[in-house]
């Protein structure tokens, strides 16, 4: 008979509340929604768009080296997977988290091309998802690998 342990029961249920919030906040970029207003905080230009549309891009770059770094290790969720090994190589050598950090760039980009009040929350509301989502992240990366303490002094962010 499997025991029900009910510690182990809201993790997982923590775990998929931060998943689902962060495909939730990501899928409202893209959704034009009348119920809430998309008012400007300044009058945005083809400079902003610009620079949006580049930062965008940039991080999709980034995104798509990340996790093609990761290969079979990728996972949407923060557990890691059974078999997985921790990734110190490619851009993992400069960052611990570049498809989260990718993510808060892309939301950061929409901002600027719409410059406001919804997208500034959109960008907030999805940052603070993904650093609640890496500190859960980082407790089992902590737990599964040894030398996961060495490799977060060496690599800061």
């Amino acid at each position: 008979m499997i025991k029900f342990h009910f510690k182990n029961f809201l993790k997982a249920s923590y775990e998929i509340i931060l998943i689902f919030l962060q495909f939730f906040i990501i899928s409202l970029h893209f959704i034009q929604w009348e119920l809430f207003p998309k008012k400007q905080i300044i009058e945005n230009s083809i400079i902003s768009n610009l620079i949006g549309i580049l930062i965008i891009i940039i991080a999709l770059i980034i995104m798509l080296v990340a996790i093609k770094n990761l290969g079979r290790n990728f996972s949407p969720f923060p557990k890691p997977i059974i078999n997985s090994r921790l990734v110190t190589n490619g851009i993992y050598r400069f960052t611990r988290h570049p498809i989260y950090y990718s993510l808060i760039f892309i939301s950061f980009g929409f901002f600027i091309i719409n410059l406001s009040i919804y997208y500034l929350f959109l960008l907030m509301s999805l940052a603070l998802i993904i650093k609640f989502k890496i500190i859960l992240e980082e407790q089992y990366l902590k737990n599964k690998f040894k030398n996961y303490l060495i490799y977060k002094k060496e690599v800061k962010y």
